[in-house]
């Protein structure tokens, strides 16, 4: 499959500098920040710095060094908020709802969360 990044995504300006945003954690390989929209008392984003439109276009064509920075962050965000769970969320493409063609994963916690799904 074929994934066409384009830079001019909201992600790819706040990792230019171009648009602000609150970190709570960042190393060479990601960037975490609150989400503008929070959906539970803990809402964070986190985002590889490279240019990846999808979880799966990461897992294919991330170097290990990126994908092990990356989930070090997810590990860190989560150790820090989020003791009694947490939901991580990666939307993917149309049906998935992905509103921003960056990879990125939600970790929303801090609450009780309802169902994801109807039972």
């Amino acid at each position: 499959m074929t994934f066409d990044y384009d830079d001019q995504n909201i992600f790819a300006k706040i990792l230019r500098g171009e648009i602000p945003n609150n970190t709570v954690f960042e190393n060479d390989h990601a960037l975490a920040f609150r989400d503008i929209n929070p959906q539970a008392a803990v809402h964070i984003l986190v985002i590889p710095k490279g240019a990846y439109v999808s979880i799966d276009d990461f897992a294919a064509n991330a170097s290990a060094a990126e994908q092990a920075g990356f989930f070090a962050a997810v590990a860190t965000v989560c150790a820090s908020g989020v003791d009694e769970g947490f939901r991580a969320i990666a939307n993917t493409r149309t049906h998935g709802v992905q509103e921003v063609p960056h990879f990125h994963m939600h970790i929303v916690g801090g609450e009780q969360l309802g169902r994801m799904l109807p039972a």
